[in-house]
């Protein structure tokens, strides 16, 4: 044990330093709590983690509040305000994709990307089929924001209720 007379336990300093190296890796292996307690979504089933791995599908905060994307969104319809936008021409959505304002997308809180919905104005019955595929908007008691084009198709000018229903992903009936 001659060998070993380096590290002399008796010494304080050893021990601090033992102890500081105890506390930096002790919280190294464990998952965050956000990411883990939040792969269970409102609008899922509570046993149902969520399936969707990419950034754009888990849990993220916008001005201090936190969503959490859905799981699913088999069977989801709900009513809201929608509005539209446009000015965002050449920025890159939630997912990577350039955004293009006469294209028919859409941007949700919480409906897993890409999702494809189906948008009512409720004023004058007309609907579009849209991919969601940005998150948004982010103002009080907006339900959905459609892009410039999708927007006029269903004759939107500013705000209007609308009634969105899930249709299915972007990998089902292409």
């Amino acid at each position: 044990m001659r060998h070993l007379h380096y590290l002399n336990c008796s010494r304080p300093g050893f021990l601090v330093l033992v102890m500081l190296f105890a506390g930096l890796f002790s919280g190294c292996a464990s998952q965050s709590p956000l990411l883990h307690s939040a792969a269970i979504t409102p609008h899922a089933s509570s046993n149902e983690p969520s399936r969707h791995k990419a950034a754009y599908n888990r849990p993220y905060k916008v001005k201090g509040k936190t969503y959490y994307p859905m799981a699913s969104a088999d069977g989801y319809s709900e009513q809201g305000i929608a509005s539209w936008y446009g000015y965002e021409s050449g920025n890159r959505t939630s997912m990577g994709t350039r955004f293009k304002p006469q294209a028919h997308t859409a941007a949700h809180k919480t409906l897993p990307l890409p999702s494809k919905v189906r948008v009512t104005n409720l004023r004058n019955g007309r609907s579009i089929i849209v991919l969601v595929n940005d998150r948004g908007p982010f103002k009080k008691d907006r339900l959905i924001d459609l892009s410039h084009g999708a927007a006029k198709k269903i004759g939107l000018h500013g705000l209007a209720k609308v009634k969105v229903e899930y249709v299915g992903s972007l990998a089902e009936n292409d």
